[in-house]
């Protein structure tokens, strides 16, 4: 027996049932086993209260009459434990390499706080993805225990501690197993060497993140050539890689700042917490099957991209992104989340729509491919125009400047703004803001002007 110590709250992972309802344990049991797993916990209220309404001599008949409803069996983890005169029962399910059902026919999954059923179409797009099997929890050849990082476990432990608000007092390693991230007999599994491995490259090749930084608004420069003028190839184990590449991106993003009532704020081409939502996205959902290629982080003057591996996973396509969840590596989100990378699961897209638009931005742009899902942030009008300024010289300054004013520019008119340099110096000026894909020339000869692109 053990007491219960805090109250826990609903969520994509966790949830709370105050009496022995047989249909709504069978219920969450399966859309639990179908989405990332979770903890079920029976005889609590929605406010985490404990409800005394369970009896040890009962639930087990509950507990049977439940999993007899689900097509095929679902393994649950079982403890009791007692809160002073109460009993709770708290259930461990596994996300699982099947598809559950119950009698009835219907297929669900856990989405935030609630049991969702699946369309017919969603049943049969995720019964396509079970068939690819639970990758992250396949046990690496050749890696052993000593592969992972023992400093890097000893930060998680003092996370893990913080976010469940007591000590870790059972073994490290039983924590892991239980995690799915070592196997029974002690091996890292795929998901482990991802988030604890020393050097998970060796395993997992190409399993760590490309960030390069163009000059324009085009990968090749206008000879054909590459034109980055930044690039970083980022490795180690998951949380390192986030917290590296973050870091990269606030260096190429913020763009100043300015002090309010004696208080520096940083001012951002792009709202930070929605970029951090993506890169932490594409770190946890991407496809680590697909060994070609990394994930990759691109700055171009007026957008940010974010591309991993992989399309979306499971029944997630670019209709419902918004509405609903579902983790290709519910083991990896999960280290994450427990790290505190993740806030809350199932939420980061909503975040980042709500953060663009709310600083002034278009919501950001999903394209999905069956081997790639890229999220596009595109730079407001403004701070693309601040951002070419820092490669144009005083005199386009002063034409884009003119052009924010009235909309476009002539030869003329960009001659009365600098009437001491030279008729064909300005006209050169022009010619580069064209080729960098700022401006955008319309007409010939004596109609020619010119726009922003």
């Amino acid at each position: 027996m053990s007491t219960q110590k805090s109250h826990p709250e609903p969520s994509q992972i966790v949830a709370l049932l105050p009496g022995g309802d047989v249909e709504a344990l069978a219920e969450t049991l399966v859309a639990f086993a179908n989405a990332d797993g979770g903890t079920l916990y029976v005889g609590v209220a929605a406010d985490g209260q404990p409800t005394g309404e369970v009896f040890p001599e009962e639930f087990n008949a509950v507990v049977h009459q439940a999993e007899s409803l689900c097509r095929p069996p679902i393994p649950v983890d079982w403890r009791q434990m007692e809160a002073g005169a109460a009993f709770i029962f708290a259930g461990r399910i596994q996300r699982s390499p099947e598809l559950h059902a119950l009698a009835d026919g219907r297929v669900l999954v856990r989405a935030g706080i609630e049991n969702r059923p699946l369309s017919g179409d969603q049943v049969r797009q995720l019964a396509t993805t079970r068939s690819a099997g639970d990758y992250e929890a396949e046990v690496l050849p050749g890696a052993t225990r000593q592969d992972l990082d023992p400093e890097l476990l000893a930060e998680f432990v003092q996370k893990w501690a913080e976010r469940q608000g007591r000590p870790l007092t059972r073994p490290l390693d039983e924590l892991l197993h239980a995690q799915g991230w070592l196997s029974p007999e002690g091996r890292p599994t795929i998901a482990g060497m991802l988030l604890w491995g020393e050097n998970p490259q060796l395993f997992v090749p190409r399993s760590g993140l490309t960030f390069v930084r163009f000059e324009g608004t085009k990968m090749r420069g206008a000879g054909g050539e590459p034109g980055y003028g930044r690039r970083v190839e980022v490795r180690g184990p998951l949380p390192r890689i986030i917290q590296r590449t973050w870091e990269i991106i606030q260096e190429e993003i913020q763009v100043g700042a300015v002090v309010r009532s004696l208080e520096r704020e940083e001012n951002w081409a792009y709202p930070p917490t929605a970029i951090r939502e993506a890169l932490v996205n594409a770190v946890a959902h991407r496809d680590y099957r697909l060994r070609g290629r990394a994930i990759e982080v691109r700055i171009f003057d007026d957008r940010l991209e974010i591309s991993s591996p992989g399309g979306l996973p499971g029944f997630i396509t670019i209709d419902n992104i918004v509405d609903e969840h579902f983790s290709r590596n519910p083991r990896i989100v999960n280290g994450l989340f427990q790290w505190g990378y993740i806030e809350e699961l199932g939420l980061g897209v909503d975040l980042m729509i709500e953060e663009m638009v709310g600083a002034g931005h278009e919501p950001p742009q999903f394209r999905d491919t069956p081997f790639s899902f890229t999220v596009t942030f595109q730079a407001a009008r403004k701070q693309w125009l601040r951002q070419r300024r820092l490669s144009t010289n005083e005199r386009q300054a002063k034409a884009l400047d003119y052009i924010q004013k009235h909309e476009h520019i002539t030869n003329g008119e960009y001659q009365e703004l600098c009437p001491n340099v030279s008729s064909e110096t300005l006209r050169l000026d022009l010619v580069d803001l064209v080729k960098k894909g700022v401006l955008l020339k319309i007409g010939a000869k004596r109609g020619t002007y010119y726009i922003l692109k």
